[in-house]
Order: C-alpha cells, then sequence, then structure tokens
C-alpha cells in the first residue's frame, strides 16, 4: 500500500459525515454496526499500514545517521593521514609521506560519499516525516469518529427502544378507545338490573298471592263463625 492510498483513506474516512450516512440509511441502528465494524477494520489496517510507514522512516533516519557518522569518521582518518604524512616529510621520508597523503585523499574521498548519501536522503526523510505526522492525524480523527460512532449507536437504541414502548402504549390507548370496556361494563350492570327486577316482580307476585289466600281464610273463617252463631241461635229457640 502506497503513502498516497494510506493518507487518502484515513483522510475519507475521518472526514465521513455520520450524520448524512445515517439520513440516507433505511435501519440507522444496522447502518451503524456495520459503520462500526467497517471504521475498526480500517482503523486495524491503517495502523499496520502507518506503522510501515514509521518503520521505513526509522530506517531512513538510522540510515541517514550512519552516513553522517561515516562521514565524520572518514573525515578524522583523513586528516590523521595527512597529519602522519606531514610529520614523515618533514623527516626526510616523502615517500611514506605520499603513502599516507594518498589514504588521507581515499578517506576524504569517503567522506564526501557519506555526505552526498545523507545529504540526498534528507528531503525523503523531510517528506516522510510529514506524511507519518498527517498519518498520526489521520488515526487520530478515525478513533475520534469510531468512539462517536459508538455513543451515536448507543443513542440511537436507547431512543428506539423508548420509542418503540410508547408506540406500543399508545396502540394500547387506541384500542382501549375503541373497543371502551365501559359500555361492556354498562350492558353488564343493565342485565344485573333487569334481573334484580324480575326478582322483585316475583317477590311481590309471592307476596300478592301469600295474601289473597289469607284473605281467603279470614273469609271462610267469618262464615263458620256465622254458621256456629246460627246454630245456636237455633238451639235457644
Amino acid at each position: 500500500m502506497t503513502k498516497q492510498t494510506i493518507l487518502g483513506r484515513v483522510t475519507q474516512l475521518a472526514k465521513a459525515n455520520i450524520n448524512a450516512l445515517l439520513d440516507q440509511a433505511e435501519d440507522p441502528q444496522k447502518m451503524l454496526d456495520q459503520l462500526i465494524r467497517d471504521y475498526t477494520a480500517n482503523i486495524s489496517e491503517a495502523e499496520q499500514a502507518v506503522a510501515a510507514t514509521i518503520g521505513n522512516l526509522r530506517l531512513m533516519e538510522q540510515d541517514h545517521r550512519e552516513d553522517v557518522d561515516a562521514a565524520k569518521e572518514w573525515g578524522d582518518k583523513a586528516l590523521a593521514a595527512s597529519r602522519k604524512a606531514d610529520e614523515l616529510r618533514a623527516a626526510g621520508s616523502v615517500a611514506e609521506a605520499d603513502k599516507f597523503d594518498n589514504l588521507a585523499k581515499v578517506a576524504l574521498g569517503r567522506q564526501l560519499q557519506s555526505e552526498k548519501e545523507a545529504k540526498t536522503a534528507e528531503p525523503t526523510i523531510a517528506s516522510q516525516t510529514v506524511v507519518v505526522d498527517k498519518l498520526k492525524s489521520g488515526l487520530e480523527q478515525m478513533k475520534s469518529k469510531l468512539t462517536e460512532l459508538m455513543a451515536k449507536r448507543d443513542e440511537l437504541v436507547a431512543r428506539a427502544k423508548s420509542a418503540q414502548a410508547q408506540n406500543q402504549m399508545m396502540d394500547s390507548v387506541k384500542n382501549i378507545n375503541v373497543l371502551d370496556p365501559t359500555s361492556e361494563l354498562s350492558r353488564f350492570e343493565d342485565k344485573v338490573r333487569r334481573e334484580e327486577a324480575r326478582a322483585m316482580g316475583k317477590q311481590e307476585l309471592a307476596a300478592s298471592s301469600l295474601d289473597a289466600q289469607f284473605e281467603q281464610l279470614d273469609t271462610l273463617g267469618d262464615s263458620a263463625e256465622v254458621e256456629a252463631r246460627l246454630a245456636a241461635l237455633k238451639t235457644a229457640s
């Protein structure tokens, strides 16, 4: 994966408009769950890629330090060889002096090569440092978005459950209004009242019948009394 691809993906995900995505989703909760899975996977992938990029940068920095150290080391060797050549030449050993001057030249050549390699690497190291900083920043934004997604998901689930409970309650209230159980109670009360009325009617009829029987009994008693008195009169005469 190239650094442009990594940076592009990190930037795209970090700038994702969560609210716009949710507005377009038929099932926001499922959309959020999928986004969380995608973000988690992309963050893991991006972390690996960024880690590799950082690793490459550190290797370049290490090589640069080695080139700088090598340039100094070859410079020190060139200086030492040159001083030795001067000593030998002063002592009359021209051939030996030339030998050490040649060694100094070789060391200076190696120094120059190391300096060039270090200088060539510096622009690349600088640009890669900028890229790494952007990648780190992008990863932090992605992690922030992931936290936002998780919070949004939890909020949405809670709101969905609350809305579902309210809808169920309203449906129950609507059904009660439609069925109106008080009307059933009224019909039952009417039925009870009619039964009570029938019972009172029967009681009243029973009472009337009993009174008639007692009246009939009283009538019979009066007739018997009349007959008895009539018999007594006849006996007396």
